[in-house]
């Protein structure tokens, strides 16, 4: 029986148990953003709370990769979402155009609204791009490219660190899937990043999400292709990071997200799986390495139910929003426990 197995067999059993497992989260609503969208396929949800409401994006477009492929965004208004317009593509002459890739809504305290995402004709080619909004989403600035080497957070949202500074989690895939963090001092006027805190060989990984632990250390969790999740932690607010292991947790080769909650716990959304990106499930941590479950939010065999987007909203509410089978977006809301 191989170790990955093992390890999975063991989770299955074992993580039902437990304080933590006694108490399932309330799910407050789920729902999707839209029920027609005007594109056959969607996918790579982002979602952030503004002053005015929550804000959600996506691309969508004939299908992954295809040049018509643009960013869609939709706003909670008044309890309803909007229908989804389309607020970037990658049109680059009247007879050039490249898909978009992976939203990613952000919004420090200044009160703009950041949106990153990506252009180009697949991940391992493309570039970051950037537009802001003064409005909480009604109107966008025109689209502006990242420095050269910079990406912008590949998936999952940056945090915003004690010392001011916006941390984005980033990966490439060029070169074997390597993870690195870029951050900015003054609200994107200047990009630093570290360089690859793996070798993209021993464990190939991408897309990470960030969490905050007492004495000010962070933690990134993510995407393999090893059939598990990774993690690597930091103690100096992201600059240097150790060395990455893979933990016990499955994972599909499909994106995550993981969010600090404000008592201190992290939350992660996942796919509880080696093969598939079914079921979609919701797990509560301590430390982010001891986790427990709390919610099966979708379990349809040979389905998707993938790229987890999670954030607390100020009323102490989580909102995940989610792929629904390649054709819509999903959002749910827990009350955690």
């Amino acid at each position: 029986m191989s170790r990955p197995f093992v390890v999975f067999i063991y989770l299955a059993l074992a993580m039902p148990s437990g304080p933590l497992a006694a108490t399932p989260p309330a799910l407050v609503t789920s729902e999707f953003i839209f029920e027609n969208g005007p594109f056959p396929q969607c996918h790579a949800s982002t979602i952030v709370e503004t002053k005015d409401g929550l804000v959600a994006a996506w691309f969508g477009g004939t299908r992954e990769r295809n040049p018509d492929v643009g960013i869609w965004l939709s706003r909670q208004e008044s309890g309803k979402w909007s229908p989804p317009r389309e607020v970037a593509n990658g049109v680059q002459s009247p007879t050039n155009r490249f898909p978009c890739w992976n939203p990613v809504l952000f919004q420090p305290k200044d009160g703009l609204l950041w949106l990153f995402y990506k252009v180009g004709p697949s991940p391992s080619e493309w570039w970051g791009m950037m537009k802001i909004s003064a409005d909480n989403g009604k109107t966008w600035s025109e689209a502006r490219r990242l420095p050269e080497g910079i990406l912008g957070p590949i998936k999952n949202k940056p945090v915003r660190l004690p010392n001011g500074d916006v941390l984005c989690s980033s990966s490439t895939e060029g070169r074997g899937w390597q993870v690195h963090f870029e951050w900015t001092s003054d609200l994107g006027e200047t990009w630093h990043a570290t360089t690859p805190v793996n070798d993209g060989k021993e464990i190939a990984a991408i897309q990470p999400s960030i969490l905050f632990h007492p004495g000010g250390r962070l933690q990134a969790l993510g995407r393999t292709r090893q059939e598990r999740i990774f993690e690597i932690w930091s103690e100096d607010e992201g600059r240097t990071w150790g060395k990455m292991k893979l933990t016990g947790l499955p994972n599909p080769n499909s994106g995550t997200d993981a969010v600090t909650l404000r008592d201190g716990r992290q939350l992660l959304v996942y796919n509880h799986s080696t093969k598939g990106r079914t079921p979609l499930n919701v797990a509560l941590s301590k430390d982010g390495e001891q986790w427990q479950p709390l919610l099966t939010l979708e379990d349809e065999p040979d389905k998707q139910f993938s790229y987890p987007a999670v954030i607390q909203t100020s009323d102490g509410l989580v909102h995940i929003t989610y792929t629904w089978k390649r054709e819509r977006i999903k959002h749910a809301v827990l009350r955690p426990p």
